[in-house]
């Protein structure tokens, strides 16, 4: 086991874009793994887990701890004559592991030859290609626990294998470590998965059944006249993946486009649509941003040309999917991860319950012709980890997506059940498109949607609802595609709603008390956004100005925004010259970042 800092990772990554991390370190084995997740390193930084980063891009350097497994190892177990067991290291490169099973005549895995990568990223990634993916043949998976620091083993059906996914990309990310795969394999010399029509047509060329080592090479020469090798040319493979859309929304919204999409069943009222197909039929072959390009022989891939940034390839992929969604309608989603440890966040509302300004007032603050003086009802989005996370989905949610410019949510996140913050849910229908959207709140809350908007919950919804996936989360840490959030419980009035911190941020709203154990999750902020109804009159539910400026001086965040906000607590540029340093007033549409 070594520990390093500052350490120059880019040697691990395929993109061959410049990435260091604050603190690297390596293990052999369960022991040493063990023994590293009892040092401050690995207690006190924000870990990732990475393999031979083939489907990685480090938008900056990584403020944490970097964790590689050098766990090797191949072994295999007779069950019975018709099946093998494969045991291999999650470090163990899996080009090796393919052609281990090829030369011992362990069928399965030849489809699969070629890819780039780790054995561990076999089961994080449910890796396919040419008809097979890895789930099809994984047995069993052996994790870390950090959390509990023990080991345990995952049966294929606990991974959730499916396209490009796996539970190790979402309830697992970050808690879950990968030491050991094993596949379930079958001894024979000769192929039989020849489902993938350039191995059906090579097979015919044969003219008989081909053995494991021809599929194997001619897989190989088919990657290679499509892929730029990784040793040469930076690349993370197949950068999208391909659209599953409901059957009913294919209709409705895409074909009325008068688009001849060629699409393929994928389940119950699903159809898969080709991302290779859309790029390349939205003439996007050969663009370029800076030194990144769109590859001539796959249009799936985004290269690197030598000295490329990673401005210059997430700029390409935005370029991709804006176009891509003008012309098809459909949004296509990275099947690379983006490393980005900085957090961006919108204030798309920073109003109360009645917005400002308030219908029929007269008053000093809503007759303002001040922009920032114009609150929509509160709500936030936060972009870090290549997500975007909704806080609140208020009644002006479409109002605030629109101006925006927000097409694509991962997440939900709502702070209670008042309708002033779940009133725009109705409204998320359209990013439901490609899948349900995950929601997360306290049970109370989710209780009380469910007979809201029980509609959305029905065994055979109306077509069109929003699908969305509810999750009561409790009290302790919950994770998002591996992003950390951890739940703050503060009091409005005698109701307990959330407030959220992620990373070295947090978003308190409608926080009247906050108890002491809850307070120490918001030590150590960089940024917290705070509610604070009004400057002077007592609210029994609400914090005001001095509560805010009482708590704020007991937790000493370096810097604080004031949110959700009443038209009595006055204009934004009269009361910001009254307020301390380090604390200003959020305005709709402010973008506030940290590094």
């Amino acid at each position: 086991m070594t520990i390093e800092y500052d350490k120059d990772i880019t040697y691990l990554t395929t993109f061959h874009i410049p990435a260091k991390a604050s603190v690297f370190a390596e293990y052999e084995s369960e022991k040493e793994l063990l023994k590293l997740s009892r040092t401050d390193e690995f207690i006190n930084n924000e870990l990732l887990h990475i393999g031979a980063g083939s489907n990685l891009l480090f938008i900056n350097d990584f403020k944490g701890m970097v964790l590689h497994s050098g766990i090797k190892g191949i072994k295999q177990y007779r069950k019975n004559a018709d099946t093998i067991y494969v045991i291999a290291g999650a470090g163990e490169k899996w080009t090796d592991l393919v052609d281990w099973c090829v030369d011992r005549n362990l069928a399965g895995l030849e489809n699969l030859a070629g890819i780039p990568g780790e054995v561990g990223a076999s089961a994080v990634q449910n890796v396919g290609a040419y008809g097979a993916e890895a789930g099809d043949f994984i047995h069993s998976v052996e994790c870390f626990d950090i959390e509990t620091r023990k080991t345990m083993t995952l049966k294929a059906s606990d991974c959730r294998f499916a396209y490009r996914d796996s539970i190790f990309k979402h309830e697992a990310k970050g808690r879950l470590i990968v030491m050991r795969v094993c596949y379930r394999l079958r001894p024979s010399a000769f192929a039989d998965n020849l489902k993938y029509e350039a191995l059906r047509e090579f097979a015919e060329r044969l003219g008989r059944k081909p053995s494991l080592r021809e599929i194997a090479e001619e897989v190989k020469r088919l990657r290679d006249t499509k892929l730029p090798d990784p040793s040469l040319i930076g690349s993370a493979g197949s950068f999208f993946k391909n659209p599953v859309v409901s059957e009913y929304y294919f209709r409705q919204e895409i074909q009325p486009r008068g688009c001849d999409i060629p699409v393929h069943k994928a389940g119950e009222g699903l159809v898969k649509i080709s991302a290779a197909w859309l790029i390349d039929k939205a003439g996007l072959k050969g663009k370029r941003s800076g030194r990144a390009v769109v590859w001539e022989h796959q249009p799936l891939v985004i290269a690197n040309e030598g000295d490329a940034t990673a401005h210059d390839v997430a700029t390409l992929a935005k370029d991709i999917v804006e176009t891509v969604k003008k012309k098809f309608g459909i949004e296509l989603q990275p099947e690379v991860n983006f490393i980005d440890t900085s957090i961006k966040i919108t204030i798309l509302g920073s109003g109360t319950s009645k917005g400002i300004p308030e219908i029929g007032c007269t008053c000093h603050t809503c007759t303002s012709e001040d922009p920032k003086d114009k609150r929509l009802r509160a709500s936030a989005l936060v972009e870090t980890h290549g997500l975007r996370i909704l806080i609140d989905a208020s009644p002006d949610m479409r109002q605030q997506m629109l101006r925006n410019g927000i097409s694509h949510l991962d997440a939900v996140l709502l702070t209670h059940q008042h309708y002033d913050h779940v009133g725009g849910i109705d409204d998320l229908r359209p990013f439901c498109a490609f899948g349900d959207l995950p929601i997360y709140t306290n049970r109370q809350t989710e209780s009380d949607l469910h007979s809201r908007i029980d509609y959305c919950f029905r065994t055979h919804p109306y077509p069109g609802v929003p699908k969305l996936d509810l999750h009561a989360v409790g009290p302790g840490p919950f994770f998002i595609d591996g992003l950390k959030i951890e739940p703050v419980e503060v009091m409005h009035g005698k109701l307990p709603i959330y407030g959220y911190r992620i990373g070295d941020f947090a978003y308190i709203t409608d926080a009247k008390h906050i108890s002491e154990a809850e307070k120490e999750k918001l030590k150590n902020l960089d940024t917290l956004i705070l509610n604070c109804l009004r400057m002077e009159q007592e609210h029994f539910a609400h914090i005001i100005w001095p509560e805010a400026k009482a708590l704020i001086e007991e937790l000493k965040p370096r810097r604080c925004f004031l949110t959700h906000m009443c038209h009595m607590f006055g204009r934004h540029e009269e009361v910001s010259a009254q307020l301390p340093d380090g604390v200003e007033i959020a305005y709709d549409n402010e973008v506030i970042t940290l590094q």
